[in-house]
């Protein structure tokens, strides 16, 4: 049995130790999965801001696509005009504020190079606008001159610049016309530099990918063709030219002037040029004609307009190194009016364009991310915030430019202390688990040990019984066959021979009843019938049954009764307890010198007491629970010399438990034990209402 245990048990641990090793790579295959999810979430997160801010820049560029090319004027005169009617003039609706959305500064540019915006005129800026908007329009007009005029050049023989901007170093700047071209040195190195700074970012750790938004690219848009009356676009187009013309003349004016303090003639042409140009009054606009007047032959009563679609332009300059990609972005469309060609656009608004982007990433931040939007091309990667890592980087790329978006875990050690926290949890439960087994295991080895002594004890039981039924069996057959031959003749010896069979059958009686009473117990059958008696009366009678086996062996029996009322208990139970009391002191107290028995019975507010005390060994202390076990018997059994079966005390401690009492061993003085049985048997008031009440143990 203990080879089948120990094979069992190894099974069970090997079985352990497997599922723990496999719960192991579980944890480890679920930090794995934490990793993949979350770097999965932050990849959701980039393609949903990039799909945010394409949305916005598609609307804004469809919106500015439609913007009709009047609104860069000044004044405009509207498509709904009748003909043959005075022209209205309308104020531009762009005219109130440079920022319009991501779209900053709007301008044209003039065939003769000259730029004009919705704001104020030439002559309005040159007169001295006092107003903060003033102010703000010179300076984009100033850098529209110094940056973006010499970044744009021709595939054609084209317009250019006149006098005037040549004398300001653009005579080598050509008007775009098909086609616009940058100087890319400085963007290369920021690129290289940029480059370099991603890849020290991807070697820390996080991952990164590009995202394309072409929504500022010409590929996303389409040219538009539009048909005006001639009069209409002459009248626009003329109250356009008039402010250039005057202001050609009097830059050129300004020149002559200056030559002429050098040169006394060229001073004289100059004064006498001069009133003229600037009293020569404004032509109506109905008279003016951008693409000859109506009326010339061979003209029609419309004129097509192409506006092409917006192209966008990175001009390098010491204004734009703070910029986001590297430079000023201007977004540049060709608007052909017949033979004439203009060139209209705006400078984007980058300081608006990272906060709608810092919106869309803010709007679509997860719990635990955050941002950081890279906006110096060639920086240094400088951690903003102590402990946040780097996670992801998108890059947003507009075809021109790239925008780097950092995408940063606020705490990086999450998914280390969520799976630090579920190892504790698996160490924690395979520690219980482990400790269950081996209790379990512990507990089957005793189950199996406690197994083995019990069937021990029952092979004892068994042995015991037989001997205990074979020794009175023995004396009554011996007897019966003497009298049944008629060898007694003595009639003394014959009422002996009486007396000892009738002794060996009460001790036959006795064990039967015990191992009859144990079975029922066992099997819990075994009934109670309680009812109202004398207990010392009960215990008398049982005294007197054992006086002569107590004097056969040399014992006497005192009674010390005490004062009890009348009180509800088994008789047969009580019965049995003292004569099982009674039988234990005469087996176990033969060698000692005083061989008197001593019953008393004392009562309390509780308990009916019972004691039998004898003056033997008495029972050791280790052993006095052990006692009252079943089959249990002090001593090995090849060698004992008492009688017995081991069942006598067990019955004693059950039939005490039924009637709700306790049995404990005390020693004797000098020497002995005191068996003291508490019976919590019922008062009469306690059995009105059930007086023959049973109990199934």
């Amino acid at each position: 049995m203990y080879l089948r245990l120990s094979i069992l048990s190894a099974i069970i641990l090997a079985a352990v130790c497997g599922l723990s090793w496999l719960g192991y790579r579980a944890i480890e295959i679920r930090a794995q999965g934490l990793e993949g999810a979350r770097l999965g979430q932050f990849a959701e997160v980039a393609e949903q801001i990039r799909q945010d801010v394409k949305r916005k820049l598609d609307e804004f560029m469809q919106r500015e696509q439609q913007r009709p090319w009047t609104d860069y004027q000044y004044y405009y005169v509207p498509e709904n005009v009748v003909a043959d009617q005075q022209m209205p003039l309308l104020r531009s609706p762009l005219g109130d504020r440079l920022e319009n959305n991501l779209a900053y500064g709007n301008f044209q540019i003039e065939p003769e190079g000259t730029i004009v915006t919705p704001y104020y005129r030439q002559e309005q800026l040159q007169q001295g606008g006092q107003d903060e908007q003033a102010g703000k329009v010179d300076a984009h007009l100033n850098n529209i001159r110094q940056n973006l005029l010499p970044a744009l050049s021709s595939t054609s023989s084209g317009f250019k610049f006149p006098s005037s901007v040549s004398a300001k170093s653009y005579a080598s700047a050509k008007l775009a016309l098909d086609s616009f071209s940058v100087d890319t040195k400085g963007l290369a190195k920021d690129q290289k530099v940029a480059e370099g700074k991603e890849q020290q970012t991807q070697a820390k750790g996080g991952r990164k990918k590009q995202y394309t938004i072409d929504s500022l690219q010409e590929a996303s848009q389409q040219a538009q063709v539009i048909n005006q009356p001639r009069s209409i676009v002459a009248s626009n187009v003329a109250q356009n030219t008039e402010p250039v013309q005057q202001q050609a003349e009097r830059e050129n004016a300004a020149v002559l002037d200056e030559l002429a303090r050098q040169h006394d003639v060229v001073q004289a042409r100059i004064a006498q040029s001069q009133p003229a140009q600037m009293q020569q009054p404004a032509q109506p606009p109905a008279q003016q004609s951008a693409a000859g007047g109506p009326g010339e032959p061979g003209q029609t009563e419309t004129v097509q307009i192409r506006i092409e679609p917006f192209v966008p332009l990175v001009v390098p300059s010491q204004a734009g190194q703070q910029s986001v990609f590297g430079g000023q972005v201007f977004l540049l469309r060709h608007v052909q009016i017949e033979d004439r060609h203009l060139l209209q656009g705006f400078q984007l608004n980058q300081k608006r364009l990272i906060e709608e982007i810092k919106e869309s990433a803010e709007r679509f931040m997860r719990q635990g991310m955050t941002f950081e939007l890279v906006q110096t091309p060639g920086a240094e990667t400088v951690e903003s915030d102590a402990g946040k890592a780097i996670s992801y980087t998108a890059i947003l790329d507009f075809g021109f430019g790239d925008l780097v978006l950092k995408l940063k875990e606020i705490d990086p050690a999450w998914i280390a202390k969520q799976i630090s926290q579920i190892r504790n949890w698996y160490f924690s439960i395979i520690t219980v688990v482990l400790l269950a087994v081996m209790l379990a295991l512990g507990s089957l080895w005793l189950a199996a040990r406690a197994q083995i002594k019990l069937a021990q004890k029952k092979d004892d039981f068994i042995s015991a019984v037989s001997h205990e039924l074979r020794t009175p069996l023995t004396s009554i057959r011996m007897y019966s066959e003497m009298l049944e031959k008629n060898w007694v003749k003595s009639k003394d010896k014959l009422t002996e021979y009486y007396k000892s069979m009738r002794q060996e059958s009460e001790r036959l009686s006795r064990l039967i009843e015990n191992v009859l009473d144990f079975s029922r117990i066992q099997r819990g059958r075994k009934k109670y019938a309680f009812s109202l008696g004398d207990i010392n009366a009960c215990i008398a009678e049982v005294v007197e049954m054992m006086t002569p086996y107590a004097a056969e062996n040399g014992f006497s029996i005192r009674k010390e009764f005490g004062e009890l009322t009348q009180a509800a208990f088994d008789r047969d139970a009580v019965t049995q307890i003292v004569v099982n009391l009674l039988d234990n002191a005469i087996k176990y107290a033969r060698s000692a010198e005083d061989k008197t028995i001593t019953v008393r019975t004392r009562s309390d507010a509780q308990f009916v007491t019972i004691e039998v005390e004898d003056h033997g060994p008495g029972v050791p202390h280790r052993q006095r629970k052990k006692v009252f076990e079943q089959f249990y018997r002090c001593g090995c059994e090849a060698t004992r010399e008492t009688a017995g079966t081991g069942l006598g005390l067990a019955l004693v401690k059950k039939f005490t438990q039924a009637h709700n009492g306790f049995v404990e061993i005390l020693t004797a003085k000098p020497t002995g034990a005191i068996f003291r049985v508490a019976l919590a048997a019922p008062r009469p008031a306690q059995l009105v209402a059930k007086p023959q009440a049973a109990r199934v143990q």
